[in-house]
């Protein structure tokens, strides 16, 4: 089995922990065949899903990066359009694409949720990703039967 990973750039160390995480979980589950697609931004994720779940190389996509509240309304126009476009992606293709997207007030908070001390949104988004596997293998199986 094979996994994308799509990464929002613009925070390198918060977006290299997240990878970290992710890529534990999926070794863990015995996935070593994993690519890493760079994007700049959260915003750009959609695409990159997109370009991945569309080429049929991928059985899933988990999707990385951190989006940290300024002092503009900026933050809400990419956490909602990254989350909506995701969402697409995964209900268009039925390829599974998690949201492994930190959207947080600040640097600690996100610090926190990529293997600090609270969570670890990078496992979290790989391990939604095998959870969706999951249930698509076990349907098809009862499909056949």
């Amino acid at each position: 089995m094979r996994v994308a990973i799509v990464v929002a750039r613009f925070y390198e160390d918060l977006a290299d922990r997240l990878i970290s995480g992710a890529r534990g979980v999926l070794e863990e589950a015995g996935i070593t065949d994993v690519d890493v697609f760079d994007v700049p931004g959260a915003y750009e994720l959609p695409l990159a899903a997109k370009y991945a779940a569309e080429s049929g190389r991928y059985a899933g996509v988990v999707c990385l990066g951190a989006v940290i509240r300024g002092e503009t309304s900026h933050y809400d126009y990419v956490c909602g359009e990254s989350a909506r476009g995701i969402q697409d992606v995964q209900l268009s293709t039925g390829v599974p694409c998690s949201f492994g997207v930190l959207t947080v007030d600040n640097l600690q908070q996100a610090l926190s949720r990529s293997g600090g001390d609270k969570r670890d949104s990078g496992r979290h988004a790989a391990e939604a990703v095998l959870a969706l596997l999951k249930i698509k293998r076990d349907l098809a199986g009862a499909a056949a039967s």
